[in-house]
């Protein structure tokens, strides 16, 4: 396989007007980074510092646009058809009594979140140890193909009829067919404990790599001379499959296809995931738009695309702009999430550095902390099992971000049992209050832990920008050793 990036041009050699990028870059908020293609290529690129090219980022649900992807390719191959019942391919998990409706139920129905569950099956699912035998289990309420009901774990489901039928984990299927010819390199899928690829989510790659699946898709699955996805499929995956519901002013109900949801521009289809991670593909203007990032509402940076750059582009080449492209230039160059402005070093530094806390039982995992802020590090403690266990240490900066790895994470939504690279920063708020930010890089993730000290005691808050459940932690008293 050989790594290459896409080729790069200017927006108005590709039509497009520099200003309406800026215009859609001082709109957005919570961007990690994104990429604009026209006709192929690069008109447009950013990362929020300290968000990089090289770095993949955690797609969460864009997952399942990659998963539809591998079934297409798997019904190529001959392996399935997506008229096939679920059942056929997991006799053995079968309930003792199999109701009509799951009887009915598809692999095309598990595609387009029409199984017929009248309610997410996802937290139910992954509650217990065996995920296919759970799924199997819960009652269908509806008959497949009438209701619309987004459903993480039937993709998981998907992910687990390919590996049964190829023996090979959905990744490992995906890298020599789609991942090494896009030159998608060092892509990582998370895995449930039975060892399937968790294919509703999982899978973390480079913006840049985003933009190459996207083009693959508007190019109806060819690639560099080869088809690499049938076109039949990529039109059927991308088609309203199913009605999802009526909200004009929704990207969410415009119609799903086969793990890809309908945009409300004409034509306009997209991959997407949790907290803003985007592949939009806009066949019409030939162009396509990745995105990262870290969002509490997701509509506003497509409603932004909408109305402040799709209207803007033309068929036939802009002038030269020389101006206009040099602000935009600029505006790239210094996108960034700049660090807390720390306050001058608190007279109780020196005294509180060294000094150790210890805290009951939490969430966390947290059993002490110390810090040494001459060195601008964190000594700190977790209990429990795997490689968060055990005496752990964080560097940071004052005023910039340090990179470094931590478990430290307070985002149960990130995998608790691996470290995560981070840029960490720290500032003093007030004399007795210091906050302690970790850019959890590679996901969508920024945890911020103000500590607060008075006598014998620290209070620690933990907060996040975005978060499946509350985003501000209950806080965390440790209690000074030898107070």
């Amino acid at each position: 396989m050989t790594s290459f990036h896409l080729p790069r041009a200017t927006p108005e050699s590709q039509g497009i007007p520099s200003n309406a990028i800026r215009a859609f870059l001082a709109r957005v908020q919570g961007l990690h980074s994104f990429m604009l293609l026209r006709h192929g290529k690069v008109v447009a690129e950013g990362w929020w510092h300290p968000y990089r090219p090289a770095s993949p980022h955690m797609l969460f649900s864009l997952s399942k646009s990659f998963t539809s992807s591998a079934v297409g390719l798997a019904v190529a191959e001959g392996l399935l058809s997506i008229d096939e019942p679920l059942l056929k391919f997991f006799p053995a998990d079968a309930p003792r009594k199999v109701s009509p409706n799951l009887a009915a139920m598809k692999v095309r129905h598990l595609l387009s979140m029409s199984t017929g569950h009248d309610q997410d099956t996802t937290e139910r699912v992954f509650r217990q140890r065996d995920p296919i035998k759970a799924f199997l289990s819960l009652e269908v309420e509806h008959a497949p193909g009438t209701h619309f009901c987004y459903n993480t774990a039937a993709t998981f489901m998907l992910a687990a009829i390919l590996q049964k039928l190829s023996g090979q984990t959905l990744l490992d299927y995906l890298t020599p067919r789609l991942l090494d010819p896009l030159g998608i390199q060092g892509a990582a899928w998370e895995s449930h404990p039975n060892g399937v690829n968790f294919g509703g989510w999982g899978l973390s790659i480079t913006t840049e790599d985003i933009a190459r699946f996207g083009q693959l898709y508007l190019q109806k699955g060819s690639w560099q001379g080869q088809q690499l996805i049938p076109a039949a499929w990529v039109g059927e995956a991308t088609a309203k499959q199913v009605e999802n519901g009526a909200d004009p002013a929704s990207d969410w109900a415009a119609g799903y296809g086969f793990q890809f949801w309908r945009c409300q521009p004409a034509g306009v289809y997209r991959g997407d995931g949790a907290f803003g991670q985007y592949c939009v593909v806009m066949p019409e203007q030939d162009a396509v738009l990745a995105i990262t990032g870290g969002l509490g509402d997701m509509q506003p940076p497509l409603s932004h695309v909408w109305e402040q750059v799709l209207p803007n582009m033309t068929p036939a080449p802009l002038p030269a702009n020389g101006p206009a492209h040099a602000a935009l230039t600029q505006s790239l160059q210094s996108l960034a999430f700049t660090p807390p402005p720390t306050g001058p070093v608190s007279p109780l530094a020196a005294q509180l550095s060294g000094e150790t806390y210890t805290f009951a039982p939490n969430p966390e995992t947290l059993y002490s902390l110390s810090f040494d802020f001459a060195a601008c590090q964190m000594r700190y403690r977790l209990l429990g099992g795997g490689p968060r266990r055990g005496n752990h240490t964080l560097r940071f900066g004052l005023g910039d971000w340090v990179e470094d790895s931590s478990p430290l994470a307070a985002a149960p939504a990130v995998d608790p049992r691996f470290p995560r690279k981070v840029a960490a920063s720290g500032a003093w708020l007030s004399t007795d209050t210091f906050r302690l930010t970790l850019c959890q890089y590679e996901t969508p993730f920024i945890a911020t832990f103000d500590f607060t000290f008075s006598a014998g005691q620290v209070t620690l808050l933990p907060r996040l920008n975005v978060s499946f459940g509350p985003t501000e932690l209950p806080p965390l008293v440790g209690n000074q050793v030898g107070s």
